[in-house]
């Protein structure tokens, strides 16, 4: 007996060194950058990467210079922090960077859902293809009469124009892009009402994964938070079940995907899995993106003046009559250079993803310098965009400041000529990733979240209720997980203009 109480702390010891021992072992090699292991063996620096990786990253960057490599859950990332170096990584031909490789491991470990080869580069071509062009103003047209359903009510109109509503800025954002994107990408019932509740239910238990997700990807859940996750990995396939939830006016995009995969003899239950990874896809940046924005609007006056200046330039004084849909064409987002630019400032200042590629050979990095650093085989490759291009006050002055204007020239045509060192910089905003790892869907992310700016700054009153309440800060937790969250929810009023 007490043999076999032995056992398990045995079993745990060798766990524990198998788990640590390359960690232990490590050192810097010939010509590879600075590392650093941390003092947690294993873990590494990933606690406190996921305390506050904006905090982290400064210190690694004023440590180590541009180039540091550092240990994370079992795991070595090397970071580079010189934007002019970030071209031969982003346009890698040789086969030794694979960003997909890296992306399908966080798939499979978030929806447990996994493709490969042919399948992945159809998915992607079919996402570029109904997510650009005509296919998307049709789509956008959608999202519109979507976007009237849940702002006006079924009835249309229902909002008593003489009645101020009240609201977390934060939360009616994400609620309302995350309820019309639902319905206009996975199909409608009849009952429009059962729609909206259905879609409410969604957007719960859609927030709490969101806010379960960075702590679960860290591998730092508690015991019922890991019971809770698994819950809510299950819930999201069966609601979002093309075969067990029969609807109307699905998306040509779902549509395409789903033909594929079954033309594919992908079983059901990976297809019901697909589907809530393009619901995450679709709704994890839109929502706090469009509060941002809109907060920032509030902030500054002179902003929301240009927007609307333009707004009514674009929509010709339409108004919104009785039992109608917002009287808002597509077409018009392609004459909104200052929301534009709004927009893109916005991203500038809150959206923070980490840009990751898996090393798959030994790999030489040449940095602008001229330097050369070794990357070892089985190690990431990370960027971190955020700190390296969007704060940097060479490319962009004043950094931290909103600048609504910051991305148009005196003509009023879009900037693009960014300096640095004197040089100019193609990347100088990264917000949707970059070269392979493009966000294919971005042109819709972006439509969809200018439509819902236009219809709120051109159809409603809206203030805060204190006008003199701070920019919320960030909640750390957030960064590198594309658009970031406010740290606390900003109180405001909204109430349809009356009809003239």
């Amino acid at each position: 007996m007490v043999l076999w109480s032995l056992v398990p702390g045995a079993l745990l010891v060798v766990i524990v060194v198998y788990l640590c021992l390359p960690g232990l072992l490590r050192q810097r090699g010939p010509q590879e950058p600075p590392l650093d292991k941390g003092t947690v063996p294993w873990l590494g620096h990933a606690v406190a990467l996921q305390r506050d990786m904006f905090e982290f990253m400064k210190r690694m960057w004023a440590k180590h210079g541009d180039v540091f490599t550092v240990q994370l859950g079992g795991q070595y990332f090397t970071f580079v922090m010189d934007p002019l170096s970030f071209g031969p990584i982003l346009k890698d031909t040789r086969g030794k960077l694979d960003f997909s490789k890296y992306a399908e491991e966080l798939v499979l470990k978030i929806f447990g859902y996994s493709a490969q080869g042919e399948k992945k580069q159809n998915v992607h071509s079919t996402s570029t293809k109904h997510l650009m062009g005509h296919d998307l103003e049709d789509l956008n047209k959608v999202v519109v009469d979507t976007l009237s359903l849940i702002m006006l009510g079924p009835k249309s109109r229902s909002l008593d124009a003489s009645c101020w509503r009240e609201d977390g800025l934060f939360h009616f954002c994400y609620n309302t892009i995350f309820k019309a994107s639902y319905l206009s990408l996975f199909g409608y019932r009849k009952d429009k009402e059962q729609d909206l509740l259905q879609a409410e239910e969604l957007f719960t238990r859609f927030l709490r994964f969101d806010h379960l997700l960075p702590k679960f990807l860290y591998a730092l859940l508690g015991p019922r938070e890991w019971l809770e996750m698994g819950r809510l990995q299950r819930f999201f396939p069966k609601m979002l079940s093309m075969k067990h939830n029969q609807k109307e006016g699905v998306s040509n995009w779902i549509c395409s995907l789903h033909q594929f995969l079954r033309e594919q003899g992908v079983a059901p239950d990976l297809r019901d899995k697909f589907n809530f990874v393009m619901l995450w896809a679709s709704q994890g940046n839109t929502g706090p993106t469009a509060f941002w924005a809109l907060l920032f609007l509030l902030k500054h006056p002179e902003a929301m003046q240009a927007v609307r200046e333009e707004a009514t330039q674009v929509l010709g004084g339409a108004r919104l009559e009785a039992g109608q849909s917002f009287p808002l064409q597509p077409r018009a987002l392609r004459c909104t250079p200052v929301l534009d630019s709004v927009m893109e400032e916005t991203l500038r200042l809150r959206a923070a993803p980490t840009l990751c590629r898996v090393v798959c050979k030994d790999y030489i990095l040449k940095m602008a310098s001229g330097e050369e650093y070794l990357i070892r085989r089985g190690d990431r490759m990370a960027l971190f965009p955020y700190i390296s291009v969007h704060m940097d006050p060479d490319i962009h002055p004043e950094p931290t400041a909103f600048k609504y204007d910051r991305f148009l020239n005196p003509d009023g045509s879009r900037k693009v000529d960014f300096y640095k060192a004197g040089k100019k910089i193609h990347h100088y905003t990264m917000p949707w990733g970059s070269g392979v790892s493009i966000c294919p869907g971005r042109f819709f992310a972006l439509s969809e979240m200018k439509l819902f700016v236009l219809l709120m700054v051109t159809y409603f009153d809206l203030e805060l209720l204190d006008p003199d309440t701070p920019v919320p800060p960030i909640n750390p937790k957030r960064w590198g997980f594309g658009t970031l969250h406010p740290n606390h929810d900003v109180r405001f009023r909204y109430r349809l203009q009356p009809a003239e």
